[in-house]
């Protein structure tokens, strides 16, 4: 994947653990981390971000759906090691009725039994539409996560287009606005990486669709602000947009 984001002008790209459906992670290559490593110190290449399979549910009502996310969870952050000092994003999941507030409690029980002091890895919570019974559509909920975890200190947000569009955030006409909401209520310096994903469906849709960049609700002029804003421009940025790979170099 180096090779192939070298190839197209970028600098860093997101990868998913495993089948993003869920299922078991293929063996570990030593060979070929090394030659990840050694090449990317030699072309200065950024932070990549690994992305947890969409099936991890740690709020779920099934227990045995909880079990699967924390033992992936688990596994995923002792891979990482691998790479070191790297980004995990992951979903936080649906509370499926159980109510925002089960929902919290539940996500934090695993990221306190994930988590460990010496990890170099920071998990990232991301920033979700609200559809249905997500959790993470607001900043306050992303908040509560946090404040639950007992080793705050290594998690983080990956803020989302598409979705912070559809979750009612206007970051097309008061993106200062949004970033000044999430500092007061997270801290902006805990905002990590960006997904760039336009979005089929106007602000407050809660319906998740990406769209390519300039051709859906959130526009080009928006992204121009996004990529160029003072506390955005610096942080690993990924594309999530239904694409091929000219597309992603375009």
């Amino acid at each position: 994947m180096l090779d192939e984001a070298l190839s197209i002008g970028a600098n860093t790209f997101q990868f998913f653990t495993r089948n993003p459906r869920g299922g078991k992670a293929k063996d570990i290559d030593e060979n070929d981390i090394k030659t990840f490593l050694e090449k990317s110190k030699e072309v200065d290449f950024g932070t990549i971000l690994a992305h947890a399979p969409y099936t991890l549910n740690c709020c779920s009502a099934n227990p045995d759906t909880r079990r699967f996310a924390l033992e992936t969870f688990a596994d995923d952050l002792k891979r990482m090691e691998y790479t070191p000092n790297m980004l995990y994003n992951f979903h936080p999941g649906s509370h499926v009725g159980q109510g925002e507030e089960v929902g919290v409690s539940l996500i934090c029980d695993v990221l306190n039994q994930v988590l460990f002091e010496d990890m170099t890895t920071t998990v990232l919570l991301e920033t979700m539409a609200g559809k249905g019974s997500e959790m993470g559509k607001t900043f306050e909920e992303l908040k509560a996560i946090i404040d639950g975890v007992e080793l705050s200190d290594k998690m983080g947000v990956c803020l989302d287009t598409c979705h912070v569009s559809d979750g009612g955030y206007d970051i097309v006409n008061d993106l200062d606005g949004v970033l000044e909401e999430f500092d007061r209520i997270i801290g902006i310096d805990r905002l990590k990486a960006l997904h760039l994903n336009d979005s089929k469906n106007p602000l407050g849709a809660h319906k998740d669709r990406h769209e390519k960049i300039g051709e859906g609700y959130i526009g080009t002029e928006a992204f121009e602000r996004i990529v160029n804003n003072k506390y955005l421009k610096d942080l690993p940025m990924f594309l999530e947009t239904p694409n091929e790979l000219d597309g992603y170099a375009k």
